[in-house]
């Protein structure tokens, strides 16, 4: 607990330094924990140090987790690659889906999820820099997208979410200038508002051109072991 801790504060000291170099508000910036291949008991503790949205990549792992710590308030996001066989489940079990980047799979989570519950808070992955092992909408599909997806009921389409290659931190000014023009064309969706990009090793640079969400693992929980996966 001691070593989640001071590793919890070691990010959020990271975040609040590189929104005063970027001149903006530490409070417009949320931590995602990606707890992916990690335990239940970790998510537990950083929980219990005030963190609260936690990122899953593998939707059996996260559906496990999710029951096991059904009795936390915990708001759950997706931010793998959606199959269109897996929706049901995100739309009834997550707060947020980063991954939506056809219109088929953004219609599937607004007609799947249920009537009682908020409506699902989605953002559009964008191929920012066209990586062939990268899913994601190229750049120049993204205003039809959003224009098609805004009129689904039961959806809150927030804004974009990329994954560039390491180190390409251009591609991070190239999403926000998208996120931008595509705001100037349209005056809906309002909720348009969100970034989410940045990881362990360049949240920095995400934050300097704008990012509203971080997706932080490694600096948080360590190096994750792959050798069960599946």
């Amino acid at each position: 607990m001691q070593q989640y801790a001071k590793q919890y504060e070691k990010v959020l000291q990271k975040i609040q330094s590189a929104c005063q170099q970027s001149d903006r508000d530490p409070q417009s910036v949320q931590l995602l924990a990606v707890s992916k291949m990690h335990s239940t008991q970790s998510i537990e503790a950083f929980y219990q140090l005030g963190q609260r949205a936690f990122g899953e990549n593998y939707l059996q792992e996260a559906l496990e987790k999710i029951d096991v710590l059904q009795a936390l308030q915990i708001e759950w996001h997706f931010i793998g690659h959606v199959q269109r066989n897996k929706t049901k489940h995100l739309a009834e079990k997550f707060d947020w889906v980063h991954g939506v980047d056809r219109l088929i799979i953004a219609e599937r989570l607004s007609s799947q999820r249920p009537e009682q519950l908020p409506a699902l808070n989605i953002c559009l992955q964008v191929n920012i820099d066209d990586q062939n092992s990268k899913d994601g909408c190229q750049p120049d599909e993204v205003a039809d997208l959003v224009k098609k997806i805004s009129v689904l009921p039961n959806l809150r389409l927030r804004g974009l979410m990329v994954i560039p290659k390491p180190e390409n931190y251009a591609a991070f000014a190239q999403t926000q200038q998208l996120f931008q023009k595509v705001k100037e064309l349209h005056a809906q969706p309002q909720d348009w508002d969100t970034l989410s990009m940045g990881m362990s090793g360049d949240l920095e640079q995400a934050i300097a051109a704008g990012a509203t969400i971080v997706r932080i693992g490694t600096a948080l929980f360590g190096q994750r072991d792959y050798s069960s996966a599946d």
